[in-house]
Parts: C-alpha cells; sequence; structure tokens
C-alpha cells in the first residue's frame, strides 16, 4: 500500500511537470515535443521571443537594401568554375551600401567566398553551389581558428572576418568538395597543440599547403569577428570539417537549416565557437559527429584569447544521427556558461546531453540548463567525459594520480535538466569527472527514463535526481568517488525490486535516498 500510494504521487508529479502547461518558452513546463514537432520542417515565418534564466536580446530577422544581384549578371555559367561571379556580385552589393546576391536554380562550382557587411547570399531553392577539392580555390590563407587554435589556412569554403549584418539564406543546397587534395592533404599527424606552436605569433603558423605540405581542414561556413550573422533555410551536405562554425562572434541566429554529414570524420553539424547571444532554432541535424556543439578554445591558446561561448538559446531543433545532441567541448579554455535548451528532440543519436573536457583544455562550462528534451539514443542520456584518452592526451587522461589544479584545469558545474523523457538509452547517467576537478551540482529533475543502466559515477559531487521514474534492467549503480548524492522521491522499476549500489573509493559519501521505491540500495548505510 505504501508503495501504491507513492507511485500515485510520482506519477501526478511527473504528469504535471511532463504531460501539462502551456506550449511556450520559458520555465513553465509545456508538453515535451516529439520528432514530427521539431527541426526545419517546422520553421516558422518569425521568429518569437526568447524566455531564458538569463538576459537575452531581442532577435529578429536581418534587413537588406533593396539592391539584388544575380550572379549570371556577373556572368556566371553552370559547368565552369563561378567563384569570380559570385565574390564579384558579393563585392558591388556591399560597395553599394547593402543588397541580396541571388544564386538562381542549377548546379554552380565555386571555390572559396568571402561575405561582406551588409549582404545575403541568398540560394534559390534548387539552387546547388557545389565546392572544389583543389587547395588552390582556397587561397591565400586566411585568419581562422582550427579546433580551438588560431592560425592561418584555408578558414571556410564560405568566410567571412570582421564584417556585419551577413546572411546566409534560402532554399538552396551547399554540397561540399569530392574527394581530392583538399580532403587527402589535411593535418593529421598528431593532435593540434602538438603540431601548431603557441609560443609563435598566428601571422607566423601558415599552413597552406604549399610544397606538399599539410593543410587545416576548412569548416563550411564560419564567420569570423562577425557581428549580426543570419543563416536561415539552407542544406549543407558533403562537408570537409565542422559544418557551422561561427567563432567571436555576436548576435547570431541560425534557424531552420539542414545538415546531412553522416559518415563524415569531425563532422560536426553546429559549433559555436567563443560566441555570444546566439540563437538557434529548428534546425535538422544528421552528422558524422557531434550535433550541437559549445566550444570556447582549446589548452593555452585558448587561455591567451579568453574568449567564452555565453548567451546560447538552441531551441525546437531535431538531433538524429551522431555521436551527440548537445555537446559542451571538448574545447572549453575560455569556459562556456549561459547555456539554455528546451524542446528539442534527440532520435537515434548516440549519446544526449555530453560534457567533454580534458585535463589540458582550461576552462569549462557554468549555468547549463536543459528542459523539455525527448531522447532516443543509442548510448548514454547524460555524460560527463572529463578525462578523455591517451592518444590524444597521454597520461593525462589516467585518472589517478591526481593532479595540482592549474590553469588548465578545467570544471563543469551548475548544470540542470528538467522535463526529460528518454525513451532509450545505454545508461541514464555516465559521469567520468576528474579526481582534482570532480563534475559538480547537477540537478535533474521530473524525468522519465527507459535504459539499461540507471547509474554510474567517478569524481563527482552534489548530484540530485527528484522527481523521476527510472525503469532499467540493471540493478547495479556504481559510484567511485562520488560525494553529496540525493534521490528524491525516484521510483525504480527494476527486476526483483531490489536495488544495489556499489560505493568505492574513501572521497565517496553522503549519498541518501529520501522518498524513494524501492527504500534504497540493499547494504547502503
Amino acid at each position: 500500500m505504501k508503495h501504491l500510494k507513492f507511485w500515485v504521487f510520482l506519477l501526478v508529479v511527473l504528469h504535471w511537470g511532463i504531460a501539462s502547461g502551456q506550449n511556450d518558452t520559458g520555465n513553465l513546463p509545456g508538453t515535451i515535443p516529439k520528432a514530427a514537432d521539431v527541426g526545419a520542417a517546422n520553421l516558422p515565418d518569425t521568429i518569437a521571443r526568447i524566455k531564458a534564466p538569463f538576459p537575452m536580446p531581442e532577435f529578429s530577422k536581418p534587413v537588406f537594401p533593396a539592391l539584388t544581384i544575380s550572379i549570371i549578371d556577373k556572368g556566371a555559367r553552370q559547368g565552369a568554375m563561378v567563384t569570380k561571379a559570385i565574390q564579384a556580385a558579393i563585392d558591388e552589393a556591399a560597395r553599394k551600401k547593402g543588397g541580396t546576391v541571388i544564386v538562381p536554380p542549377g548546379v554552380w562550382k565555386t571555390g572559396r567566398i568571402s561575405l561582406k557587411s551588409n549582404v545575403n547570399l541568398h540560394l534559390s531553392e534548387g539552387a546547388e553551389l557545389h565546392f572544389s577539392a583543389e587547395i588552390e580555390d582556397y587561397l591565400p590563407a586566411v585568419f581562422t581558428r582550427n579546433e580551438g587554435v588560431e592560425l592561418m589556412s584555408l578558414g571556410a569554403l564560405i568566410y567571412a572576418n570582421g564584417q556585419e549584418n551577413i546572411a546566409v539564406t534560402g532554399k538552396g543546397k551547399l554540397v561540399g568538395p569530392p574527394d581530392g587534395p583538399l580532403r587527402k592533404r589535411y593535418m593529421n599527424v598528431d593532435v593540434i597543440e602538438k603540431v601548431v606552436p603557441a609560443d609563435k605569433p598566428v601571422h607566423e603558423r601558415v599552413y597552406e599547403g604549399k610544397d606538399g605540405g599539410f593543410i587545416f581542414p576548412p569548416m563550411f561556413i564560419s564567420p569570423i569577428n562577425c557581428k549580426k550573422v543570419y543563416i536561415e533555410g539552407i542544406t549543407l551536405e558533403n562537408t570537409p570539417f565542422w559544418n557551422v562554425v561561427p567563432v567571436y562572434c555576436d548576435h547570431v541566429i541560425i534557424r531552420g537549416i539542414t545538415v546531412r554529414s553522416v559518415g563524415i570524420p569531425r563532422g560536426d553539424g553546429i559549433d559555436i565557437e567563443s560566441s555570444r547571444n546566439v540563437l538557434i532554432e529548428y534546425c535538422t541535424l544528421s552528422c558524422g559527429d557531434d550535433c550541437f556543439t559549445i566550444k570556447a578554445g582549446r589548452g593555452d591558446d585558448g587561455i591567451r584569447v579568453n574568449k567564452p561561448t555565453e548567451n546560447v538559446v538552441i531551441r525546437h531543433c531535431l538531433a538524429r544521427e551522431g555521436h551527440g545532441g548537445i555537446t559542451c567541448g571538448s574545447e572549453t579554455a575560455g569556459m562556456i556558461r549561459n547555456v539554455y535548451v528546451h524542446d528539442c528532440v534527440f532520435d537515434d543519436t548516440d549519446t544526449g546531453l555530453r560534457f567533454k573536457t580534458r585535463r589540458s583544455r582550461a576552462g569549462g562550462g557554468d549555468n547549463l540548463t536543459y528542459e523539455r528534451i525527448r531522447m532516443i539514443l543509442r548510448g548514454d542520456a547524460v555524460k560527463f567525459d572529463m578525462l578523455g584518452s591517451r592518444q590524444y592526451v597521454g597520461e593525462l587522461a589516467e585518472r589517478l594520480p591526481a593532479r595540482p589544479v592549474d590553469k588548465l584545469t578545467p570544471a563543469y558545474r551548475n548544470i540542470t535538466a528538467r522535463f526529460i523523457i528518454v525513451e532509450k538509452a545505454r545508461t541514464f547517467i555516465d559521469i567520468t569527472g576528474i579526481p582534482e576537478s570532480p563534475a559538480s551540482n547537477l540537478l535533474i529533475e521530473n524525468a522519465l527514463v527507459n535504459a539499461k543502466t540507471a547509474f554510474k559515477a567517478s569524481d563527482a559531487e552534489g548530484i540530485t535526481i527528484r522527481a523521476a521514474s527510472i525503469t532499467v534492467t540493471d540493478t547495479l549503480m556504481r559510484a567511485l568517488d562520488v560525494r553529496n548524492v540525493l534521490f528524491q522521491k525516484v521510483y525504480f522499476n527494476i527486476p526483483g525490486r531490489k536495488l544495489a549500489m556499489d560505493i568505492q573509493g574513501r572521497n565517496s559519501g553522503n549519498i541518501r535516498f529520501i522518498g524513494c521505491v524501492p527504500d534504497k540500495p540493499e547494504g547502503l548505510n
């Protein structure tokens, strides 16, 4: 009878938190969406007001002067390279104080395109820009940031530096380079911080493929040092590297885009890097790596630059195949803070909420909030990976001994996830922290979970799971040097109605179960 009463109470709590409320942003529970409710197919004409747990600017669609220039007017012809025609149209529109450059229906071959202030590059429905595989079509080298390190290389297929009020819009398609030099001669000899000297001035860090040398692969679209960036409606396929990557930008809107990069190593969908005041909405990403990613620089070079990513809202988006639905890191040197993700679906993604960093990466994340998320996953729902592997960081990937805390020690703290449905996952919560910098202050409340394993964690503190129903087949939970953990009003639907917990490490302690079913794991004091 006691268990029945609690289960009825829990269903009431979960029904209030997950199935009712208003369909609005902000802190109201709302209805947790399904895949058909989100993503590019549902893009509205207008941008709804943002309600976030931190101040955000008002966002609206940009306005451009009435001038329009077709690339055909500049001599573009299908079957020939049209780089010069596209660039001439952009340059003329910028010179005349702005306008829209039209790419009409058809297949157009091009090299690097550089956006200019007050210009909207518009791809008409049926238009396809196919990018060259030749390194020469992306020279000279330009200032860029690759995997969190500043250098001079190819930059991006669509590039901009120091511009304001720029846009890429339309229902057309961008297609990345076919096999060729650009894909074969990229840097793959070591991790980037061991290749690019941190003590060399950035203008001397030049990698442009001369004399058979390597290049750093270009992003697909990457504005750097820009203000008021707008990207809407387009489809991106076959990227050579990360797809959409604003770097050092302010006031960025990305809405209604579709990314297809499955099978491409490092084929991230959207990477927000050391940028602020960002809105991402109604996007659909299927990726060869992480889908929606937040970054802030890498190691010593990221500390030198010291630019955070902050004030980011991601809403009404769909992550399909990819390593992570929403990932923070692993480059975190400038800090990631004030991120709000709500009303999103991860459908057949590997990990759901992913937090990555390394002992050598610095920075970390703070004040990250996730609400009304539905997950159908191949891997883990909430995953912290803070140590990495020997392949990338050598002996720093070894958990012990604990290292002294220094400027390169990262930290994740103050993370909240509420109104969560996990339809399928390997593990609900999987935490690998750093002994000298445990993952701290994680709150998960109002959750319906179906997974193989409920909880396993090492080097974490201040974890609360409240008002949740967790169905698992593995009755054992594992904790290594984990302290100040609270399970409150959690119903564990498990075989045999018996729960067990393996607690190890001299730093483990204060692990409590209050109002739970079962009351607590067997043998827990």
